[in-house]
């Protein structure tokens, strides 16, 4: 029996340190994002889903949807922000920004400092969180 637990922390210990540089392989250069919370909602099919987005200066997060709602709040920088069938909008630390369900957006780093958001999503459940568009 001790055999085995240890054989298996063991193999749990090796796919984690596998599946550590994979996921750091999927962020884009300069772009930092780091999961904070996920949770399921009363509304079924839906969860919550926060992360903090840290992008440095010069550096942009390309054109992508989301299967729900995202609403940003800049914690720190510049953002400039590009949303499908409006002007780019620019904002600063304390702004906020709502995208609606499915929305094609952009979002790039203006200023000299890194800049960070706060990204609360509304999403359809068992869905990819981001899809990139070309």
């Amino acid at each position: 029996m001790t055999t085995t637990r240890v054989l298996a922390r063991i193999a749990v210990l090796v796919v984690s340190f596998l599946t550590i540089p994979s996921a750091e392989a999927q962020q884009p250069a300069g772009i930092m994002r780091t999961d904070l919370q996920r949770y399921d909602l009363s509304t079924g099919g839906r969860e919550a889903v926060q992360v903090r987005v840290d992008i440095a200066p010069g550096h942009a997060f390309g054109r992508h949807t989301h299967p729900g709602e995202e609403i940003i709040y800049v914690l720190a920088g510049t953002f400039q922000y590009d949303v499908e069938g409006k002007p780019p909008v620019t904002l600063k630390a304390g702004d906020v920004l709502f995208i609606p369900a499915g929305t094609v957006h952009a979002a790039k780093n203006v200023g000299n400092d890194t800049a960070s958001e706060l990204a609360t999503y509304i999403v359809e459940k068992d869905k990819p969180l981001l899809t990139l568009v070309k």
